[in-house]
């Protein structure tokens, strides 16, 4: 073989073995194969939230105090729902709708699985 053959017959191979690296690439952000094998159960479903749910909580050093409660951002003293704003702690608020009072926190517990 002559240099200019030699040459092409290499960027062929490293052309080739280029494709065939691409190709053995999975995407990482897929969930793992055997987790497509199993059906979900109740206990793998995320329960359904009932009643406003407290989405983020701000509290500035100069007494600003904000929640942001279903996709609405929501001052101390305003209304959400009828209800007023009328605590902000890090991670609950409560909504006072006149004798009525919701406590709404940020991170809800979650209910205790039952041993298997």
């Amino acid at each position: 073989m002559d240099e200019t053959m030699t040459r092409r017959f290499c960027m062929a191979l490293l052309l080739l073995s280029g494709a065939a690296t691409a190709q053995s690439l999975t995407d990482p952000t897929q969930p793992p194969p055997e987790s497509r094998l199993l059906p979900a159960t109740a206990a793998d479903v995320a329960p359904v939230a009932t009643g406003p749910q407290l989405q983020s909580v701000l509290i500035g050093a100069h007494g600003r105090q904000v929640a942001v409660i279903d996709g609405q951002t929501i001052r101390k003293g305003q209304k959400f729902n009828g209800a007023v704003l009328v605590e902000v702690r890090k991670n609950q608020v409560v909504l006072q709708n006149g004798r009525n009072r919701q406590v709404l926190t940020l991170f809800p517990q979650e209910a205790p699985k039952a041993a298997h």
